[in-house]
């Protein structure tokens, strides 16, 4: 069966998309979920344009992306904090915390898009991402200093 796919499904397809699947799996999957449509050969021009402006909007989407990401990795931040005698942090930083930092920059990112290697519990300079997309994530440094003001 021949379906436009309204969201993106994993090992399936991605949104904006002409794909052939089962019927059983479009009736008993793709529809009850509103992940597809069913195309019908009399649609299928119609959906062809519909899949040509989707790959014009995705392009200047990643073009647009793109710029961000580089803007994103010439990005350096500071945080002062404090610290214990050994110079680990009494907390971590969180993500809360990161994009209040990249606003200071100009940078609007919802907390769920910050991605860290590991915890940042000690002071010093750490690479923190940004997950713009599935397969673009770029990392700016974060370096976290004591505060001395205590």
């Amino acid at each position: 069966m021949r379906v436009y796919m309204l969201k993106d499904v994993e090992n399936v397809g991605m949104a904006g998309t002409l794909i052939n699947v089962t019927d059983g799996y479009a009736t008993n999957y793709l529809f009850p979920h509103k992940l597809a449509v069913k195309v019908e050969k009399s649609e299928e021009e119609f959906f062809k344009k519909k899949v040509i402006k989707a790959a014009v909007v995705k392009e200047v989407i990643n073009s647009k992306l793109g710029m961000l990401a580089e803007r994103i990795k010439s990005i350096h931040l500071s945080i002062k904090k404090r610290v214990h005698d050994d110079g680990k942090l009494y907390g971590s930083i969180s993500a809360d915390e990161i994009v209040e930092l990249l606003k200071t920059k100009d940078v609007v990112a919802d907390r769920k898009q910050i991605v860290f290697g590991k915890s940042i519990k000690a002071t010093g300079e750490h690479a923190v991402g940004v997950k713009l997309n599935a397969k673009l994530v770029p990392e700016f440094t974060l370096k976290v200093v004591a505060d001395l003001a205590q």
